[in-house]
């Protein structure tokens, strides 16, 4: 069952990172939605493209992360879970943004892919903006990345596809206020009061998952399994 508190971490990163997904897409989006009724069909499919990217993308990694059946890699990622909670944190406070370190990373698989996104910018239907869309959903986004490597750590595929949904439901207010110019919610959104609240809250939930795995620690390792054993 994914971690519903992992998946509303997730949703907080990406309503706090209003400004970053602004600079990074809010210019498409914008684009996108100049225009009448199909311009308006373009910037949803857009956005559409943009979520199942991410939820995608989650998907492989969790997958990935979750072949792994070793008590000690699994009490692993549960730490890294509360430390990249942490971090998040950090970054939303813009306190350390030490996370952009992953933008470095995904550029490189950002190259080949930037070509074919550049060439969906010239179809003016909204499979073009499904197909940038998509394309954009894997760009070198220390916003992105960090939402991946949080979503890694669930250890399961339809755990890291919840939780990348949901980040891309947080992306969505400030990209369609974008797109509709509700400047207001912008705003709002991008207030730093609003963002510090997110960010103590991010942070305060890295510490208490860090100090439940550390206190159950022998239990996840192993303990269980030794109790069960003494009781037979």
């Amino acid at each position: 069952m994914p971690d519903l508190s992992l998946a509303g971490a997730a949703f907080a990163l990406g309503l706090t990172g209003a400004g970053h997904c602004l600079g990074m897409c809010g210019g498409i989006a914008a684009a996108l939605s100049l225009g009448g009724g199909g311009k308006t069909a373009n910037t949803l499919a857009y956005h559409v493209g943009r979520i199942l990217s991410y939820t995608a993308t989650g998907a492989v990694l969790g997958l990935a992360a979750g072949s792994v059946a070793a008590p000690a890699w699994s009490l692993g990622l549960r730490y890294l879970a509360g430390i990249l909670l942490v971090l998040m944190g950090l970054y939303v406070a813009d306190w350390w943004r030490a996370l952009t370190l992953l933008e470095r990373v995904g550029a490189l698989l950002w190259r080949p892919l930037q070509n074919v996104g550049q060439g969906f910018l010239s179809l003016q239907h909204w499979r073009g903006a499904l197909g940038l869309g998509l394309c954009w959903g894997l760009m070198p986004c220390g916003l992105i990345y960090s939402a991946l490597a949080l979503a890694a750590t669930s250890g399961s595929a339809a755990g890291a596809a919840v939780m990348m949904f949901a980040f891309g439901l947080g992306t969505l207010p400030a990209m369609v206020a974008t797109s509709l110019g509700a400047q207001q919610l912008t705003d709002l959104l991008r207030r730093r009061g609003f963002k510090l609240a997110i960010a103590i809250a991010l942070i305060g939930s890295g510490v208490w998952s860090l100090y439940i795995t550390y206190a159950h620690a022998g239990h996840l390792v192993g303990g269980g399994d030794l109790e069960q054993h003494h009781m037979h």
